[in-house]
């Protein structure tokens, strides 16, 4: 059915509880500086409202400013949070993926640190590799849209639902493409997540069938935390004044979410990993799937120029071929 080892992957995952503490940790505050801050917003805003016989108004715009100031806010930490968290938990991961001891008298979060920063120099660097990788794989998804549209037997409707699934698989594998980089230990983000890309395309079958799989008992997972976290939030925004249900509802999805981001992605980004490498061992790229994405994806050519400019930067404007022949 899939091809990932649960056991495993658990069992990984366990060994690297110190950073998915540290995870944890990271989420919850997110969580913590929405809830605070969009029920300060409307405790604020009561006060302002009550002074124009307006309090329910008040309630519900002072919310609306506090969660969008917390949003704003956390949109410019979304960098910091790619680099450190994602790719650091990345970094430890393929660590014992590969049955590696980590390093004595270190711990996870400065291991991670150090080959983050000694993959990454920059952490723009890292954020657009991630971006052109999530830029190439709506090629797949497109690809995967126009075939289901040209199956007449299927509901329009299930053909939407499928399609929105295999959308939100597509989220683990950008993490698993960072892990090959990471992994390879090479000095060219560019040329290895256009490698792994091509590798992720020639066994795309295999892969979306376990992306599939996992995004479904993710999002499950996730609908349950929202079922039991949705009661005591509404008890915390009674105390602000706020009776309604949509404001409880939102800070329950985004209490979910940083539950889902903390300890239930992990899951879904490990196994796609241990399948991706198991998968690819050995696996020389197709380059018949390089150039289906080539003509397909302007961000996969974008990439592959990336990936001769880094190489040139590195050896004074020649080529690597050049610089062996002199």
């Amino acid at each position: 059915m899939w091809d990932f080892k649960l056991g495993q992957v658990l069992s990984t995952l366990w060994k690297t509880k110190e950073f998915v503490l540290f995870r944890f940790l990271i989420y919850m505050g997110i969580t913590l500086a929405y809830i605070l801050g969009t029920g300060l917003g409307g405790g604020i805003g009561s006060l302002i409202g009550s002074v124009g016989d307006s309090k329910e108004g008040g309630i519900f715009y002072g919310m609306v400013g506090g969660f969008s100031i917390v949003s704003g806010v956390l949109y410019y930490v979304r960098e910091y949070l790619l680099y450190m968290v994602k790719a650091g938990h990345i970094a430890v991961i393929v660590k014992h993926l590969d049955g590696e001891p980590m390093p004595e008298g270190k711990g996870q979060v400065k291991y991670a640190q150090e080959v983050v920063k000694e993959r990454f120099k920059e952490s723009s660097i890292l954020f657009g590799v991630d971006q052109i990788i999530k830029g190439v794989l709506k090629t797949f998804n497109r690809i995967f849209s126009g075939v289901m549209s040209f199956l007449p037997f299927l509901p329009q409707g299930l053909v939407k639902f499928v399609n929105g699934v295999v959308n939100m698989s597509l989220t683990y594998v950008d993490e698993v493409i960072l892990a090959y980089y990471i992994r390879n230990n090479s000095e060219n983000p560019w040329e290895d997540a256009k490698t792994a890309l091509v590798l992720y395309g020639q066994n795309y079958k295999t892969f979306l069938k376990n992306a599939l799989f996992l995004t479904i008992i993710t999002w499950v997972l996730s609908l349950l935390v929202l079922i039991v976290v949705f009661a005591p939030l509404a008890g915390f925004m009674s105390l602000v004044g706020y009776e309604g249900n949509i404001w409880v509802l939102v800070l329950a999805i985004v209490t979910a979410w940083g539950i889902k981001a903390a300890l239930i992605d992990p899951i879904a980004m490990t196994a796609l990993m241990q399948v991706f490498f198991k998968v690819t061992e050995g696996q020389e790229p197709n380059p018949e799937w390089e150039a289906k994405l080539e003509r397909g994806s302007k961000k996969f050519v974008e990439l592959k120029e990336k990936a001769v400019g880094w190489t040139k930067n590195k050896f004074g404007g020649k080529s690597e071929e050049q610089a062996k022949l002199e």
